[in-house]
């Protein structure tokens, strides 16, 4: 592998998703492609790039200094062409020809389940959030969610709670962490032995345009997606499409559906979506055999948790 190369790809300004893993596909080592000007790689691409301003030594450059900022975060590197990359992502219309990350890569060979909702909950979803983590914690199963405020961060708790390495995924690089409030529950995720990683190469801060993004990379990772609670206009409303575009299940979560705020998972339901209770629910529709004892699913974790959540809230 040269993450040199992966690098420099990564940091070539206009291109598309597809032309990205297309030249990656195509070159095996940085100084080959150090060698190919705009012309060549409007030549490779089949199209014009609008922005000429840059070199291929300013982007050499660049990626050089991403290098050196991942080697001091502790940031690594998979590439598309890599066998790690996970799998279930590489299938999707538009994968990232580079992901980075801190911790490890979820296991390819173990199912994992979106859990996402609006950042204001009620207190009654972001309970249930943490609670459904905690049973696929417990059953084996690593969440993954945007380790946002509020239903996102209620679910990676109670994963972590429940004993399995949740997965992250940012609208920012793995060194610039948003929220800021959410840091203490990153390092948590790491200790546990979860991942945090992104699609934007070090130093990229969150852009209100980076996670509608990033939810795609949410929902392909998983075999399945949970909409805990969501509002009309909810995010994870983007979410959701993503995963039937992906060919996902996807499940609205009880409480969701008869929430106040809950509107968009309502209608999620009306249009077909899957009601669930528990974890339970989704080990029965993929058959799998896990137990989950109801008296697992409570108790100090989620008291600590559901305080935090409300103290951030107010």
């Amino acid at each position: 592998m040269d993450d040199l190369l992966d690098l420099m790809i990564c940091r070539i300004p206009g291109l598309r998703g597809k032309e990205r893993i297309e030249l990656v596909k195509k070159f095996d080592n940085e100084e080959e492609f150090s060698h190919l000007s705009n012309k060549d790689i409007e030549g490779i691409i089949g199209r014009a790039l609008k922005d000429q301003t840059w070199t291929m030594a300013q982007i050499r450059s660049h990626a050089e200094k991403d290098a050196s900022r991942a080697q001091e975060y502790g940031i690594r590197l998979v590439s598309y062409r890599e066998k790690a990359y996970p799998p279930l992502l590489r299938e999707i219309f538009d994968p990232p020809a580079l992901l980075f990350y801190r911790g490890t890569l979820p296991d390819p060979e173990k199912p994992l389940v979106a859990v996402v909702g609006t950042r204001k909950p009620t207190p009654q979803a972001a309970g249930r959030a943490f609670t459904l983590g905690r049973e696929l914690g417990k059953a084996g199963i690593a969440v993954v969610s945007g380790l946002a405020l509020g239903i996102d961060a209620m679910a990676h708790r109670g994963n972590v709670d429940g004993g399995s390495p949740t997965v992250a995924v940012l609208g920012s690089s793995p060194d610039q962490m948003y929220p800021s409030s959410n840091r203490p529950l990153a390092r948590n995720i790491l200790s546990a032995g979860g991942a945090i990683l992104s699609e934007y190469p070090p130093g990229t801060r969150p852009l209100k345009g980076h996670f509608p993004e990033r939810n795609r990379i949410i929902s392909a990772l998983a075999r399945g997606t949970v909409i805990v609670e969501a509002p009309e206009k909810s995010g994870a409303l983007i979410t959701a499409r993503f995963a039937l575009e992906q060919n996902r299940d996807l499940w609205v979560d009880a409480v969701g559906v008869s929430s106040p705020l809950g509107a968009g998972t309502a209608r999620l339901a009306e249009d077909g979506a899957g009601v669930i209770n528990s974890a339970m629910d989704i080990l029965a529709e993929w058959h799998m055999t896990v137990p989950v004892k109801q008296d697992d699913v409570s108790g100090a974790g989620l008291a600590s948790s559901l305080a935090e959540y409300l103290k951030i809230k107010l």
